[in-house]
């Protein structure tokens, strides 16, 4: 057996090349990362580097200084000092001796790596990544200035209250925890400014940033230059589709008012009917319509690819992508209340949409071990701070 080890920034690369009477009978090439070694933990690390070679056994151990894991043909030892990672490959055959290799990095700086990276350019020419869990949250946006005044808003562009900023700001907080790869916003302010709040209070410190497609020199303009400034944000992609409905000839109306004047029951129709849309406006349906399709082609790829994704928008808009993450039907969704300023959790996994609920605050212990990937991120977090 020949083995060939490469490590250029950081990765491992394995060349195990088989031979038999002087014939290259097989070839396995696998590629891993330090950090996804350390991610993934060594049983699956040593999976990936064994996909190819069909099932094996595996087993390991922790001792006092090291885990310890064998799979196959290939065993591991992790020491939690100094990143030291011992590989060691070996066949069955009594006569075919052990190979061994020692790599070790010197740095103790800890560091937190999110399950899933985050580049800024576009890498939709890339084979996605898959994962077997991913994060989702949904936040309607705090509370405007035109909900202050009790006015019908729909698509006219209002930034938040006061009140609204510190409602996005507790909600930052509830999510503190939870890794964030991509954010979607719709094309209004009050969303907008809901997701970048919510983002000062996360614990990773990324930044977000606006992603400018609109125009080819909007695009060039706005380019990042640095790889290591690019590792440390998050890409924030607005959308129309996922505007608040539109209230056609409603918007800018007191709500009071409107009611006084066309009558409770029909406002109240307008207002919660799937299908009958206010004057020259939009129905829930509309919106729904536009809302899930953008979900469907935009969204849903990047949490199978396993990206862990926020969404900041609207209360028709989000009753909407619920309806759909829920099968809820038109009677059940209309009676679907979402408070402003609460983030929604769910999990991705295996194509379904498990729905978690609302994180609660940060400060209450164990609430965000929803899941053992979302344990394993905070307790890096912990470690990053201390």
């Amino acid at each position: 057996m020949v083995l060939k080890y490469i490590i250029p920034n950081g990765s491992i690369s394995f060349s195990e090349t088989v031979k038999q009477n002087g014939d290259v009978a097989q070839m396995v090439e696998r590629s891993l990362s330090m950090r996804e070694i350390l991610e993934l933990g060594l049983p699956m690390a040593a999976t990936a580097f064994h996909q190819a070679t069909g099932t094996l056994q595996s087993h390991g151990h922790i001792s006092n200084s090291a885990l310890n894991y064998e799979c196959g043909n290939l065993s591991m030892r992790l020491i939690p000092r100094g990143f030291k990672v011992e590989i060691g490959l070996s066949r069955r055959e009594p006569s075919r001796k052990r190979t061994s290799v020692l790599i070790q990095s010197s740095s103790s700086q800890k560091t937190v790596y999110d399950p899933v990276s985050s580049p800024l350019n576009d890498a939709s020419n890339e084979s996605p990544k898959k994962s077997s869990e991913a994060a989702l949250i949904l936040i309607r946006h705090g509370e405007s200035l035109w909900n202050e005044k009790n006015l019908f808003t729909g698509c006219v562009d209002v930034p938040l209250t006061k009140k609204g900023v510190e409602e996005a700001v507790e909600a930052g907080k509830r999510i503190s925890n939870i890794p964030i790869d991509m954010i979607y916003t719709s094309a209004l302010i009050r969303a907008q400014m809901t997701a970048m709040l919510a983002m000062t209070q996360h614990r990773r410190k990324k930044v977000p940033i606006v992603m400018h497609k609109e125009s080819e020199q909007a695009e060039a303009w706005s380019q990042i230059f640095s790889e290591e400034t690019k590792k440390q944000c998050i890409p924030v992609v607005t959308a129309w589709q996922l505007n608040e409905r539109m209230y056609g000839e409603l918007q800018g109306l007191n709500k009071q008012e409107t009611a006084d004047k066309y009558g409770k029951e029909q406002v109240h129709e307008w207002r919660r009917s799937f299908d009958i849309p206010p004057p020259n406006g939009e129905s829930l349906e509309m919106c729904a319509e536009r809302a899930v399709a953008y979900f469907k082609e935009q969204i849903e790829p990047q949490l199978r690819a396993g990206k862990n994704v926020m969404i900041a928008a609207h209360g028709n808009s989000l009753r909407s992508i619920i309806m759909y993450l829920d099968k809820l039907t038109s009677q059940e969704v209309i009676s679907l209340e979402l408070s402003t300023g609460i983030p929604m959790l769910y999990i991705v996994k295996e194509e379904k949409y498990i729905r978690r609920g609302s994180p609660a605050a940060p400060n209450e212990a164990g609430v965000y071990a929803y899941t053992k990937n979302l344990a394993r991120y905070r307790q890096k977090l912990d470690e990053m701070v201390h």
